[in-house]
């Protein structure tokens, strides 16, 4: 698996409205040219809704 960090966590959903389902923030993440491994990462999670920013570092780096 890619290697990503929070920044670049952070940069991929730059502008992101929460609370926020796990299809928006793939949307997010498209529309800002994320990598495509972090797109999958997220697309991959567990979760379905997210609350805001640290909701999503969190699902993203502890699972």
């Amino acid at each position: 698996m890619a290697e990503f960090s929070p920044v670049d966590v952070q940069k991929a959903l730059s502008g992101m409205d929460y609370p926020a389902d796990r299809k928006a923030l793939v949307e997010c993440a498209r529309t800002n040219k994320a990598d495509q491994a972090l797109v999958e990462r997220l697309d991959s999670l567990e979760e379905d809704s997210f609350d805001g920013p640290n909701d999503v570092s969190k699902a993203v780096f502890n699972n």
